[in-house]
């Protein structure tokens, strides 16, 4: 997946994670030595972590295929990053 691809691919927003937990999208950005691109997103819950994951794995169905790994739950007023 592009950077490109992955801007039109992921909204920003809240998510549930497949076991349970809500995570809020805020940017997608770019491995500084691949330029893999990268969603960055917070933990909702706890100690509201921030965490990176490879924006390839976010859209993934997991387990036996019919879960996706994060479902879109709700966003803000800017739905797609469409900016460079």
């Amino acid at each position: 997946m592009t950077y490109e691809e992955a801007l039109n691919a992921i909204t920003k927003g809240r998510y549930r994670h497949y076991k349970g937990n809500e995570y809020e999208v805020i940017e997608i950005a770019r491995h500084s030595e691949t330029l893999e691109p990268m969603v960055v997103y917070r933990a909702l819950y706890g100690e509201h972590g921030v965490w990176v994951r490879p924006a390839e794995m976010w859209n993934e169905t997991v387990g036996d295929g019919n879960k996706l790994r994060f479902t879109y739950i709700e966003g803000n007023d800017e739905k797609k990053m469409n900016y460079k």
